[in-house]
């Protein structure tokens, strides 16, 4: 039930006195309410009943009425809500064997912390003990996080406007081009052959290549069907792991547990995280293949986290698990999937202000340009930091008007609604964004 308020602003109030907002700069930070939940819709305190089309950060998969999941954390709550990681408990066994079942290859066993940006930390020191190698390959356009390792390893404009006054980057790092054909000087073969010469210049340093399979909020880039195992090829030939990370693809995003699988690639790392519990619970993983975990064996695995298999996040993982299984929702993401892009196909040719549909499943995004000819952007990269109002911004608020929530980032609108969705709610987010996309229409140069 939702909760009332004497005073609707009194919360905000409170929020904007005594809390940091999150990638902005603090006279900006002005959020929205939330009171309430309702399968995919987010409920504010002015009433407004929101479909969400983004699944906030690409996370809430299971919109908000996983039965099974709040349940199990309330009764791991009740019986063992916390023991320190060096004791055992069924949720985390349970959820270790399981992803051991649905991670592609011989991925084998996992680390638990509490985000996709630990999970990568670890994921770093694991194959640089692994390797004896120190430097990480990834690319100009991506996101693995926001601590000092996981944002120096992203391509993402925020890795520029943390300044090297503020926070140098971690020694090691190193970015390599996208398979980006929309707005690159490289295709994708130039790219692939860009990073081979990269790992051979480097002179046997690299000890793993880190890629989204299927970039997210750097523009949701979708590679050709053999990109993935040929890098996987190129690493391995340089004597360099594949890391990928797919704490936005994973959980049948893409119509398939991982993004992975769809492109015929068995990394040797993958990080998890976000739909790992549909965001019930914080809870991210890091996962091996069985070489790696035997070398572990026997040489000191230097890693610890006071929350690292947090039972009562297991618990939530472990019934998230069950319910995209017993829901059929991979293969929803799947069916709904490809009814999405026939919809976004078709709102694309409409508008001549979409330069391009990208995307698999339920993690797709369109890309805008002021000029079909050009291909110039609305939105330049710096604008993710400059705090300007741009031309996606009024776009996404003109369907948040409308009552559906679009992400928008780095001249892209994401669209990435939850597991769940129906085609009856694809169709009012395409009414919403049809009407949208005007905006960005009447601002082209053509």
């Amino acid at each position: 039930m939702a909760r009332q308020h004497t005073d609707r602003d009194e919360i905000v109030d409170l929020d904007r006195a005594y809390t940091l907002g999150t990638w902005t700069r603090q006279r900006d930070f002005d959020p929205t309410e939330i009171v309430d939940t309702d399968g995919p819709r987010i409920v504010t305190a002015d009433g407004d009943s929101i479909l969400d089309f983004s699944s906030q950060y690409v996370c809430t998969s299971l919109g908000y009425d996983a039965d099974r999941v709040a349940d199990a954390i309330a009764e791991q709550v009740r019986t063992v809500p916390y023991v320190s990681p060096g004791w055992s408990t069924e949720p985390r066994a349970r959820l270790s064997e399981k992803l051991a079942e649905i991670t592609p290859g011989s991925l084998q066993k996992t680390f638990y912390s509490t985000s996709g940006t630990e999970a990568n930390e670890v994921a770093f020191k694991i194959a640089r003990a692994y390797t004896g190698k120190h430097k990480i390959l990834s690319r100009y356009r991506s996101y693995h996080g926001a601590t000092a390792a996981s944002l120096s390893a992203s391509g993402d404009p925020r890795r520029v406007a943390q300044g090297p006054d503020i926070q140098p980057e971690v020694p090691g790092m190193v970015k390599g081009p996208d398979p980006y054909a929309y707005g690159s000087s490289l295709d994708p073969d130039q790219s692939l052959a860009y990073i081979d010469e990269m790992l051979e210049l480097e002179g046997g340093t690299v000890a793993a290549v880190l890629v989204e399979p299927l970039v997210g909020s750097n523009g949701v880039l979708t590679p050709p069907d053999d990109y993935l195992a040929r890098l996987q090829e190129i690493a391995h030939a340089h004597d360099a792991l594949l890391i990928c990370d797919e704490v936005m693809t994973g959980f049948g995003r893409t119509g398939e547990w991982f993004a992975s699988e769809l492109y015929g690639a068995e990394p040797d790392i993958i990080t998890m995280a976000k739909g790992l519990t549909g965001s019930y619970q914080p809870l991210a993983a890091t996962t091996v293949s069985a070489e790696i975990a035997a070398y572990f064996e026997d040489t000191l695995l230097n890693q610890g986290h006071t929350f690292s298999g947090h039972p009562t996040a297991c618990a939530a993982g472990v019934a998230a698990i069950e319910t995209y299984e017993a829901e059929g929702l991979v293969e929803n993401a799947r069916s709904i999937g490809e009814y999405l892009t026939t919809e976004l196909d078709s709102l694309a040719a409409r508008h001549p202000s979409v330069g391009e549909r990208r995307g698999i499943g339920l993690h797709q995004g369109l890309e805008l340009t002021k000029s079909t000819e050009s291909r110039e952007p609305f939105e330049e990269r710096s604008d993710k930091v400059s705090g300007r109002t741009t031309v996606l911004d009024e776009v996404g608020a003109h369907a948040l008007e409308n009552e559906v929530y679009f992400y928008t980032s780095v001249n892209t609108i994401v669209v990435t609604p939850p597991l769940t969705i129906s085609e009856a709610e694809v169709d009012e987010a395409i009414e919403a964004l049809d009407e949208a996309l005007a905006i960005s229409d009447a601002a082209m140069d053509e």
